[in-house]
């Protein structure tokens, strides 16, 4: 029997993103996958800015753009009809390499430290598992399928069989399902999804070509909706493609797909499958010792790209909580405190999703048979559609106030405010409200003031005088990390609202003042997980 600390079963972007991180406080995970290595298959393609600043506090950041093609290719969208017309509405926006140049001048905390990066699930996922089999804290089985799984007071018990029939046992003191939409780990908890499950089918074609990208008439950019029916989705290498559509394919995949794209380049079919669109998110985000993230507990339609990201967000809300408790800090509060916090995001994100694809069927539901023709039917259809989706598909991509803004509300280990509940949603707005992301904001000697933060807790002293040392001996008394950091810039304090913020592992404001707090080992208490 093999043992760890957290036994993580599923090797996708979340489980590795939860291993490593894991893994860099100092934590011994087995991480367990069924499959022997990642699949060459498209799913996501995009990681949202809010997880690229994950990625850089994890030192991984600069590693993933770096296996990307995408980095002075514009963002831009297009709704076309044929290659050699005009779009019906061309979406602009900006390459990564110009999003830091305006990122390099933004000094009021509205933009994130990191842009997005297009990288493929079958880029990303190979380069994190290769990051985690170089880490002596984590030990990688591939080819493991997890057949049943139990938990005691004590701790907790799982067990594989590979491929050839072997069978392997792995016990820890807990275990994290991340084992996506089918999660074996939630249906051995019964734990039911709740919402909208297969609202649609869709069929999806991944292709290679050398030529495309090169060849589209139309311009550079990410995605290209080829009215009226079909999606062209670029990745990350310029030389694969996805198209979504809900058309069916016919006979004869390929054919249906030349036929559809009409521009004479080369074409390698890798894959014909289907996919369901479903909004659903678990009752509840794990059990004692047994807990769930990514896709185990939220599938949400692709539109607005909330899927992998938010599992990210669970990552890493859930590996520091599991590291203080494990490490012996962290109070009997602080773990449970992660379904609080994550399943609010979760259905806000799935709600969120469903907006976005609310928007693209505003316009896609009205896109007729003559939408192409050179009639005044056609042209009507056209202006329609232009029309609604001038509207509709920006939601799609503009959802700035949920990567960036989403809050921790009424959490046991955050002291909230009263008021001030509205959630973001498309515009981000940059706050300190308690449970908050903290802003990028850039320090007077050019650094970000993320980069300074360590992996603990950090109070920001933004006015002179008070004596922290309360403070600081009630978090030492706990045992939990804390650094004190003193900043004399007004533009600190302009965006960050108080003159004393206390700051999680996670970057999100735990506390907030204009003085110290009254009673420091209320506060240390609380932000713990421990009980006074």
């Amino acid at each position: 029997m093999e043992t760890a600390d957290v036994l993580v079963i599923g090797a996708g972007p979340v489980g590795l993103t939860l291993a490593i991180d894991l893994g860099q406080r100092g934590i011994k995970v087995a991480l367990i996958e069924r499959n022997e290595k990642p699949l060459f298959r498209p799913k996501m393609e995009r990681c949202n800015a809010r997880t690229m600043e994950i990625f850089r506090r994890m030192g991984l950041a600069d590693t993933i753009r770096a296996a990307s093609h995408f980095h002075d290719i514009p963002m831009d969208i297009r709704l076309i009809t044929r290659w050699d017309q005009p779009p019906l509405l061309h979406l602009e926006y900006p390459s990564i390499k110009r999003y830091r140049e305006q990122i390099a001048q933004c000094d009021d905390g509205s933009l994130p430290l990191e842009p997005y990066q297009i990288i493929s699930q079958y880029t990303l996922e190979p380069l994190l598992k290769s990051i985690a089999e170089s880490m002596p804290e984590i030990s990688v089985h591939s080819g493991q399928e997890l057949t049943a799984f139990s938990q005691t007071s004590e701790g907790v018990t799982a067990e594989t069989v590979a491929g050839d029939g072997t069978s392997r046992q792995f016990s820890g003191q807990y275990l994290v399902g991340c084992d996506g939409g089918v999660s074996t780990v939630r249906k051995g908890l019964d734990i039911a999804l709740q919402g909208q499950g297969r609202i649609a089918r869709q069929n999806q074609l991944f292709f290679r070509s050398e030529q495309l990208f090169e060849a589209i008439p139309a311009g550079k950019g990410r995605h290209y909706y080829l009215l009226p029916d079909i999606v062209l989705v670029v990745q990350d290498d310029l030389r694969h493609f996805m198209v979504n559509t809900t058309t069916d394919l016919g006979p004869d995949p390929e054919e249906f797909l030349r036929q559809r794209l009409n521009l004479p380049v080369d074409l390698e079919m890798l894959n014909v499958s289907g996919w369901n669109m479903n909004l659903l998110v678990a009752e509840h985000y794990g059990e004692e010792r047994i807990f769930l993230a990514g896709d185990a507990v939220h599938l949400v339609i692709p539109n607005g790209g909330l899927g992998m990201n938010t599992g990210i967000g669970d990552a890493i809300d859930l590996s520091w909580k599991l590291a203080a408790t494990l490490d012996g800090w962290g109070g009997p509060d602080l773990l449970p405190a992660y379904e609080h916090e994550r399943r609010p995001v979760g259905l806000f994100n799935r709600d969120a999703a469903g907006k976005a694809t609310a928007g693209v069927r505003s316009w896609m539901s009205v896109c007729g048979p003559e939408i192409t023709e050179d009639t005044p039917e056609g042209k009507a259809n056209r202006e329609e559609v232009a029309a609604l989706a001038e509207t509709g598909q920006r939601i799609t991509h503009e959802m700035n106030g949920v990567e960036l803004g989403y809050r921790y509300i009424n959490s046991p280990i955050i002291f909230d405010e009263p008021g001030h509940t509205e959630r973001q949603f498309i515009d981000y707005h940059p706050t300190s409200w308690p449970g908050s992301r903290i802003p990028h904001m850039w320090l007077s000697d050019g650094r970000p003031l993320q980069d300074k933060l360590g992996k603990g807790y950090s109070l920001l002293c933004l006015a002179d005088g008070e004596d922290t040392t309360p403070m600081v001996n009630a978090m030492a008394s706990l045992g939990a990390p804390l650094s004190v950091l003193r900043f004399d810039q007004p533009a600190l304090r302009e965006v960050y609202q108080r003159d004393y913020l206390l700051l999680r592992p996670d970057l999100h404001v735990a506390w907030r003042g204009n003085t110290l707090p009254s009673d420091p080992k209320k506060v240390a208490a609380r932000v713990t997980g421990n009980r006074m």
